[in-house]
């Protein structure tokens, strides 16, 4: 009931705060990447600095003004606090970043829970997240340590279809004299939409990734998509 209550809650409030922002759905499933790069799904990426003492893992430099969405799951939370059961916050990142890929137009997949959250934070980890500054053999390396294949690597970059992301990182993008932090899609033929053409626009020779069959299928792209997001959500850390 209680994972029920969850999806029930999330579909009354996610389409009023996508009115606030088109970023809302990446939002979500770049927390839930970003919590399993830390030390797996423990809900450490919520604890928010109300004790000075303690570095929290939304302050990092790849976090740092780029992670958005808590606020959705915020709401989430405080219907649960009311209701019978428990929810753990990573329990409910992962059914909010499930809802978010199928309401933009993405995969349905299953969903695994019994993750329970932490207690503590953990800075380094966090300071070692993939950061689009990464090279190809960097961020294969970071992938890797976590048990995710290159197949995992290119398929998790589904999310990207409907990113999208600051002019300071994509500078060829944007403008002359584009304020740093006006955003630009990094799918430039159906922005809004979770489909393959991302990988299309990637098609350059510039990284050994293998992209090409992912930009011709689209039923591969989310087939492995989901697969993907099912193995890092079950895999043993």
């Amino acid at each position: 009931m209680t994972g029920a209550l969850v999806c029930v809650t999330l579909s009354m409030h996610y389409p009023e705060h996508c009115l606030t922002g088109a970023r809302i759905p990446t939002n979500h499933i770049y927390l839930h990447v970003h919590e399993y790069f830390v030390k797996g799904f423990n809900g450490s990426f919520w604890m928010d600095k109300d004790l000075i003492l303690i570095d929290i893992e939304k302050q990092v430099h790849v976090n740092d003004r780029s992670t958005c969405g808590f606020e959705v799951d915020d709401i989430t939370n405080l219907t649960l606090d009311n209701a019978p059961g428990i929810m753990s916050c990573s329990n409910i990142q992962a059914v909010v970043a499930l809802i978010s890929v199928e309401l933009a137009g993405g995969p349905c997949r299953s969903l695994p829970l019994g993750r329970r959250d932490g207690t503590t934070t953990n800075i380094e980890s966090a300071n070692n997240l993939p950061s689009p500054f990464d090279s190809p053999e960097m961020l294969q390396e970071k992938f890797k340590n976590l048990g995710l294949d290159d197949t995992d690597h290119v398929a998790l970059h589904g999310e990207n279809t409907f990113g999208r992301v600051q002019c300071q990182l994509m500078q060829q993008n944007c403008s002359v004299g584009e304020d740093e932090e006006t955003l630009v899609n990094l799918d430039t033929v159906i922005p809004n939409v979770f489909d393959n053409k991302y990988y299309g626009s990637l098609l350059c020779g510039c990284t050994p990734l293998p992209l090409t069959r992912f930009s011709i299928s689209l039923k591969d792209s989310l087939k492995n998509y989901a697969a993907s997001m099912v193995k890092m959500g079950t895999e043993a850390r």
